[in-house]
């Protein structure tokens, strides 16, 4: 045992900031969010995105040197557009109202804020305590919530004010009424409004013990329209009943609760940036940048084959709805499908030419339909799934592999005129096609075609991009490529090992892992999430449990106690590491299909390869809402063996033991 000990303490100082100060920690309780307790002369600040159907806001908050709170809104409305309007064109303002501060108590403002806690829970909370004239300790308490309206346009913030005095209180809450014109040259529907209202406003009577409601609102809306009535009390409940409805469904339970409680946190982050538009439900990145529009990555690649499990129906009609619209441009002469769909739908970004964005898409309908468990869904999206594999066998070169313009890192480094991660997705979604065209009478003689394509490509891509670097047997990322890339991972994400032992060592090399996860290319500095979060799937995927595990506890704790929290983030130093939505689907995807293993292989079965840790005694996944069920996968180690029991709606389905790094194959059933 201390030899272990011993062994996994030297490789966790291996890990750069593996001992990272931690700021946050978990709530009381399971599911109960991360807390900061806050202590006097702690300065920090951070930024935080939430969403809904009609808004998203980034909010910049922290406590300053003296204690106090600071918070500045960013707020988005998607549906409001300005001209010109195009991928950014989404109506926007900031607000740094403190409403505490206009408050009084028996006719004297609110003085000497400490900020006791701030806690994260799908929402933001700050509790805060007060002086009151010449007390000597605080006699008022002050608690905020802050929340995106799941359906309207609206931000609202739900305050109770506590009074801990033993003497009555009058305390005078403010009736703001303000509102703010956009220029009507602006707005393509003319002038946008910003109304900020306050509600229960009035002068009150506190007693001592008692508490007193009142809220604040901000909404847009065009000049033409009245605003809202809103009550933020009911705004509340519906966040809470979609917050719940995520948590309930795709549950992790394993020892460790740092990464079941980021997996719920990814769940959150990646089912509410879906805004409802003119041309249908449209899962957005946001960031303060990518609204009411799609791309071929962050959702057809990333997030939407992550839907089926959870069972959200928005975000199942999300889904649905961007393959729509890129099906919207498909022709018979194979011009490239826009790598983006912008405005509500109604125009096209595609100023990177071709990413491979048919590789990207085709994976995702494949591997969302089979997921999904819908014949008639599966129908619908078989015909774009056929013309992406059609188009990317046209862009097969010499070698074999697929030819595109760039990556989905479009240009911000190099890619060659091939680079691997089209060829990987390529190869994946030819798979899947496979699984997925025995359901819809497509002919065998066209599937045994993509099943041979898949392997001649799995050949290719060894030839082509098989490389030592470093002295790592691995991938090179293209023709002449020199140095390592995070994206070397893409081959053990689709069920390519051939090198995964040199692959491993190489992304966990210190040539490119770094104390934020991976770095784009060796040599940088810049890191993105989603190249991080690709690789320690594959990882697990590829067999390499407890290394990947030392890693994904690292992330896990960075990203939810760390400095800058609760999500993964998108990139740095571009975007100052937003909360871009489609990386939290990521993260949930290490689980389902690293960790657990599962590789859909029809509309009502799947492999399953699970990866449990050598210290784990069990890991669970429960209400699993795809492949047409109610699923519950449950791994236990049992001696030398893993016992793998799987249900559907509570009723045992499969049952096996198996050694490590088996795979079973399990039927749903009808």
């Amino acid at each position: 045992m201390f030899c272990r000990l011993k062994t996994v303490l030297l490789f966790l100082l291996s890990i750069p900031g593996a001992f990272a100060q931690q700021r946050w920690q978990l709530g009381p309780g399971v599911g109960n969010g991360i807390v900061w307790h806050v202590t006097h002369n702690q300065p920090h600040s951070d930024h935080i995105e939430l969403s809904g159907e009609q808004l998203a806001t980034v909010l910049r908050y922290g406590v300053r040197q003296d204690g106090t709170f600071a918070l500045e809104r960013s707020l988005v409305w998607p549906l409001l557009r300005t001209i010109p309007n195009d991928t950014h064109g989404s109506f926007m303002q900031r607000s740094a109202l403190d409403l505490p501060a206009l408050i009084t108590v028996n006719g004297t403002p609110l003085k000497h804020e400490r900020v006791e806690t701030i806690a994260i829970n799908g929402l933001l909370n700050v509790v805060s305590q007060y002086h009151v004239q010449h007390a000597s300790t605080p006699t008022v308490q002050v608690s905020r919530t802050v929340f995106p309206s799941m359906v309207h346009p609206v931000l609202c913030e739900a305050y109770s004010l506590v009074n801990f005095s033993a003497h009555p209180m009058v305390v005078s809450i403010p009736d703001l009424r303000m509102d703010s014109h956009a220029p009507a040259d602006r707005g393509v529907d003319g002038t946008y409004v910003v109304a900020t209202r306050t509600g229960n406003a009035g002068v009150f009577r506190v007693a001592p013990g008692d508490s007193l409601s009142f809220s604040l609102s901000i909404q847009a809306h065009r000049a033409t329209e009245p605003p809202l009535a809103v009550d933020v009390g009911a705004e509340l409940a519906g966040r809470d009943r979609f917050l719940q409805t995520i948590s309930s469904a795709l549950v992790l339970e394993t020892p460790d609760p740092l990464i079941d409680e980021l997996f719920r946190f990814s769940k959150i982050r990646a089912s509410e940036s879906i805004f409802k538009t003119k041309g249908g439900y449209m899962h957005g990145p946001g960031g303060e940048a990518y609204y009411a529009a799609i791309w071929a990555n962050d959702q057809a690649e990333y997030v939407n084959p992550m839907f089926p499990y959870i069972g959200y129906s928005i975000g199942n009609q999300s889904a649905m709805n961007s393959f729509a619209h890129f099906g919207r441009f498909m022709n018979p002469e194979f011009k490239p499908i826009p790598s983006s769909i912008i405005a509500e739908g109604t125009d096209i970004w595609n100023g990177a030419g071709d990413r491979g964005d048919a590789a990207m898409i085709g994976y995702g309908a494949a591997r969302y339909a089979l997921a999904n468990g819908n014949l008639e869904d599966a129908t619908t999206l078989w015909p774009l799934i056929e013309w992406c594999l059609a188009y990317c066998k046209r862009q097969l070169n010499a070698q074999g592999v697929v030819a595109s313009d760039s990556d989905e890192l479009e240009g911000r480094f190099p890619a060659g005129d091939a680079n691997l991660t089209t060829s990987c997705l390529y190869y994946d979604a030819l798979l899947s096609a496979y699984y997925l065209g025995g359901h819809l009478q497509i002919p065998a003689r066209q599937l045994r075609q993509y099943k041979q394509e898949a392997t001649a490509l799995r050949r290719a891509i060894e030839r082509h991009f098989g490389s030592s670097m470093h002295g790592f047997e691995t991938y090179r990322y293209y023709a002449g490529n020199d140095l390592l890339r995070s994206w070397i991972a893409m081959p053990l994400t689709v069920g390519i090992y051939d090198r995964v032992e040199g692959t491993v060592q190489a992304l966990f090399s210190d040539r490119l892992w770094s104390e934020n996860g991976l770095l784009t290319q060796e040599g940088s500095t810049t890191y993105w999430d989603r190249s991080t979060l690709y690789a320690l799937r594959g990882a697990f995927a590829g067999g390499a449990t407890e290394k990947a595990l030392l890693y994904l506890q690292h992330y896990a704790k960075t990203r939810l106690t760390g400095q800058h929290v609760p999500y993964p983030i998108e990139a740095w130093p571009e975007g100052n590491q937003r909360h871009l939505s489609a990386e939290s689907g990521l993260y949930v995807r290490i689980i389902t299909e690293g960790l657990f293993g599962i590789r859909p292989t029809g509309l009502r079965s799947f492999a399953l390869s699970p990866r449990l840790p050598a210290d784990w005694p069990t890991m669970e996944l429960s209400a699993i809402k795809a492949f047409g069920g109610e699923l519950g996968v449950k791994v236990a180690r049992v001696a030398d063996k893993l016992e793998v029991t799987v249900s559907n709606k509570g009723k045992l389905i499969h049952t096996s033991q198996i050694k490590p790094g088996d795979t079973i194959n399990v039927s749903v059933g009808e």
